[in-house]
């Protein structure tokens, strides 16, 4: 049975993968997060609290459990914050990635057989955006903001390793989830138009708005296959934002006059975005099988879930 460790299971991506995961007869689910666990949902799953920014307490858990996977979710996404919580960002975005890494290897040293593969989350951030087209793998990174470069650096650190390891980058991550502590684009868009609030929108970012669901089924069938290097792994239309939130409100048949466009420097925001991403998925459609949700269907499968929790 493979032994799979998801750190960040209390957020949005490590609770898709939790639930996806815990259905399989093939599979022990470790959940760790740090604090308590906020799953409703318990069973099915063992669950550690971990702070990964402890490099003891990653080789505690590690070193209990010497899971054959760890899919590493957590981070500092806050792009913002990250720009002013300097510190903060760094430890949870890159020295917790190097003590994976070390623990990883000190297992390895107790016994040669074994071997973790460590799936790491980025970003599409790592980019300028001035290419003017979606991005391959292979292109070169320059990060604008320290989020972008906290994230860049976390890459390096498995770059230089000799664990195996699998980078998935993705892009502006949408859903729902048990007690959710922040939320995303769509939901803060349905939320605000239903309240009839207006809002200010950026018509020149463009994104490919990815499902949490998508980006689950992306890092499991990496575990799956064992693939190592790194996978573009989001949705496959790439929107500005303001076309995003439209859309948004055309599903939800919200009001749409409510909606201002704005240019991205009227929004004194502290950290600089990159004009335009979005991913060529070619080798993870080739090499995983991965076969993401357009994004009306993944406003389909939102709604269905939202309709549940009523």
């Amino acid at each position: 049975m493979k032994k799979i460790l998801i750190t960040g299971s209390n957020g949005l991506l490590g609770q898709k993968l939790v639930y996806n995961l815990i259905h399989r007869s093939d599979v022990q689910v470790i959940a760790a997060s740090i604090g308590a666990n906020r799953l409703i949902k318990k069973e099915g799953y063992v669950y550690e609290p971990l702070d990964i920014t402890n490099k003891e307490e990653v080789l505690t858990v590690l070193s209990k459990y010497k899971p054959d996977v760890v899919i590493n979710t957590a981070a500092m996404t806050n792009v913002d914050a990250c720009e002013t919580k300097r510190e903060e960002c760094w430890a949870l975005n890159v020295k917790s990635v190097q003590n994976f890494v070390d623990a990883i290897e000190q297992l390895k040293t107790v016994d040669s057989r074994h071997q973790t593969q460590l799936i790491h989350l980025s970003t599409d951030f790592i980019f300028d955006g001035e290419k003017g087209s979606e991005y391959l793998e292979t292109d070169k990174p320059n990060p604008q903001s320290y989020y972008a470069l906290s994230k860049f650096e976390s890459e390096q650190v498995l770059l230089k390793s000799k664990i195996k390891w699998t980078i998935i980058r993705t892009i502006i991550v949408y859903g729902i989830a048990d007690s959710m502590s922040r939320s995303n684009i769509v939901l803060w868009a349905k939320e605000a138009l239903t309240k009839g609030q207006k809002i200010n929108v950026v018509d020149d970012q463009f994104r490919s708005p990815t499902l949490a669901e998508d980006l689950a089924d992306g890092c499991i069938l990496a575990a799956d296959k064992g693939a190592s290097g790194i996978y573009n792994i989001s949705g496959k239309e790439t929107m500005s934002i303001l076309e995003l939130v439209y859309s948004v409100a055309d599903y939800w048949k919200l009001d749409k006059s409510l909606v201002t466009p704005a240019k991205s420097n009227t929004l004194n925001q502290p950290a600089k975005r990159p004009a335009r991403t979005g991913f060529v998925l070619d080798k993870a459609k080739r090499d995983l099988g991965y076969n993401p949700h357009s994004f009306m269907e993944g406003l389909e499968i939102l709604d269905k879930q939202l309709n549940c929790l009523v």
